[in-house]
This record gives structure tokens, sequence and C-alpha cells, in this order.
């Protein structure tokens, strides 16, 4: 056989093999779980990993960017995706107001060889893992009581004793469906659950 019939064969061969997929990383967790900083600490360590950008109808604020911050699209746009089963989480924030995933921008990037991380909340973390099963991770956030996330809460000073109060009875209902997660992280030390997870997020994206 002759040396350019064979680099023939090996280009063909290169060029049909395909992208190994991606993996998803979904994390959730009452407010005041400590996490947000978790999250950053995972996108700025381990290479590959990318944030879900989601798809919301409110306008586009300054220095805001289509495709990078958000997916911009109109309310009655979003009405018409989810009659279309094309989220695979929504909310209503506000009345009016939209924010999702759409299931096609997370495909292309799981396609791509991405690992596509979620901050979500507790409800769409469940419904992301039920439809992804064993290609996702999902893990929930908690602190070690709620004693701890209230003083952590106060802590922070940005919300009155009513907010404090509806986030902690929102706690502990978001913390009944900490089983239906692959993973639990309790967040007692930062450092330590940085290095926890990071173990755990790397040996299932390695697998």
């Amino acid at each position: 056989m002759s040396s350019r019939k064979l680099r023939n064969n090996y280009l063909i061969s290169c060029n049909t093999m395909q992208q190994k997929p991606g993996k998803l990383l979904i994390f959730s967790a009452p407010s005041g779980s400590g996490k947000t900083t978790i999250v950053k600490h995972l996108i700025q360590t381990i290479d590959g990993l990318t944030f879900s950008v989601s798809a919301t109808s409110r306008g586009m604020r300054t220095g805001e960017q289509d495709g990078k911050d958000y997916f911009f699209i109109s309310s009655d746009e979003f009405k018409k995706r989810i009659a279309n089963n094309e989220f695979l989480e929504w909310e209503e924030v506000y009345s009016g107001s939209y924010y999702g995933t759409l299931k096609n921008e997370v495909d292309k990037l799981l396609q791509q060889g991405k690992h596509v991380l979620f901050d979500v909340d507790v409800l769409g973390g469940i419904n992301i893992k039920n439809q992804y099963k064993n290609q996702a991770l999902a893990v929930f956030v908690k602190a070690p009581s709620i004693e701890v996330l209230r003083e952590r809460l106060q802590n922070r000073s940005t919300d009155s004793a009513e907010q404090i109060q509806n986030r902690v009875e929102k706690a502990g209902f978001e913390m009944t469906y900490a089983d239906k997660f692959d993973y639990i992280l309790t967040n007692n030390d930062l450092a330590t659950a940085q290095k926890e997870i990071t173990t755990i997020v790397l040996n299932f994206i390695n697998a």
C-alpha cells in the first residue's frame, strides 16, 4: 500500500473520530451555604469547566453581552420556548421576568467535550439531574446547621431580619431535597470543602 493511501486512511480515521462528550456538574444550595464561592473556586482550579449561560426575558443591562452574560430573548419568545419544552429548567423570578437553561445550548457545549457547570436552585438542579442521569453529578452544598446558616446571613449585613428569616425558612424546605443529590457537601470550613469537592469533581470528569 502506498504512503499516500496510508496517509489518506489515517486522515479519514481521525476525521471520523467523535469528540468525547462532556459532563454536567450541578450545584444547588440554600442561600448562605457558600455555594457561589465554591463554584468560582472550581472554575479557577479545573481546566475544561464552563458555566452554563442562562436565557432571560429581562432587558440587557449596560456592559452585558448576548450569549456571554445571558441569552436575551423576549417574554413572548420565552413563553413559546417553554411551550415547546426547550428548557431544562426555568422560573419566573418576577412577574413577566423569566430565567431558564436552554437544552440545545447545553448540548452544544457537551458535544464539544466541555464540562458544563450549573449554579441553580434545588428543584432546577434535580430536574437537570433527572434528564442527564449518569452524565451529571449533582451536588448539594449546605451549612453545618440552620443556626450557622442564620449567623452567616446576619454577618452579610445585606438583608433585613425579615429577609433573613424568609431565607432560613426556605433553606429548611430546600434541605428536605438534599438526599435527591449525588453528593452532599457540608461547608463547615471553606478550604476543606473546596479541597473535598475538587477531588470529587476530578474523579467524576475523569472516570
